[in-house]
């Protein structure tokens, strides 16, 4: 699986990142929720280096430009419920033409302090992925067990050409539990990768409980 960790290049990334890791900042939704759009804009960018273009001749007012597109109906952008919905409304924004899928993958502690958790699937709506360039967005790569428990159950409806998984923060354990689940082609867009987690499987230093931050808290 190749890493691809967008903090290692200095850009607009490195703002919106200190903001939604700024506990202050996190007190207005709207503006944490913005700053998650905005970084699946940046890296949706990133990842359409990625694709390929075919010629095209576009008719202007004044006469013929050539250009290159790529095919956006071949791109199927799928999210983890719930945290990952303003991340994929970046995506979407950008690859406004991609067809869409929505896992529901989450955590539950199996254990009385909350020290080891569980991966729960009980939800999916999507299309074939078959010949498909997935791109499976979730901001937080903690343990990875979310993330690979969506992987295989998008899998399940076919074989796509490509892979992307996008996340804004993610720890080694969790780039080691992608490298040791899913297919060599497959590759990791992070724009940060932090140290680790704390007792509670919580990414350290951070920035907390995504889902939380953007729509409040659960029970």
């Amino acid at each position: 699986m190749k890493v691809i960790n967008l903090q290692e290049q200095n850009s607009c990334l490195n703002h919106f990142m200190a903001e939604i890791r700024e506990k202050g900042y996190q007190r207005n939704r709207l503006l944490f929720r913005n700053n998650i759009l905005r970084i699946g804009q940046v890296m949706a960018y990133e990842i359409s280096k990625t694709f390929d273009y075919r010629p095209k001749s576009v008719t202007t007012p004044l006469g013929i430009a050539e250009t290159a597109l790529a095919r956006e109906e071949d791109i199927l952008l799928a999210t983890v419920l719930r945290a990952g919905l303003p991340f994929h409304e970046g995506f979407l924004s950008i690859f406004d033409h991609a067809q869409n899928a929505f896992v529901s993958a989450y955590r539950m502690y199996t254990n009385r302090e909350h020290t080891e958790v569980g991966i729960h699937t009980e939800y999916m709506a999507s299309p074939s992925v078959k010949g498909k360039t997935l791109i499976i967005c979730d901001p937080m790569l903690a343990t990875g067990g979310s993330m690979v428990a969506a992987y295989e159950a998008l899998l399940k409806t076919g074989r796509p050409a490509q892979v992307h998984i996008a996340c804004i923060i993610g720890t080694p354990e969790g780039v080691k539990m992608l490298q040791d689940n899913v297919a060599d082609e497959v590759t990791l867009w992070c724009a940060a990768i932090d140290p680790g987690m704390n007792e509670h499987k919580y990414i350290v230093p951070g920035f907390g409980d995504c889902g939380d931050l953007c729509y409040g808290e659960k029970l």
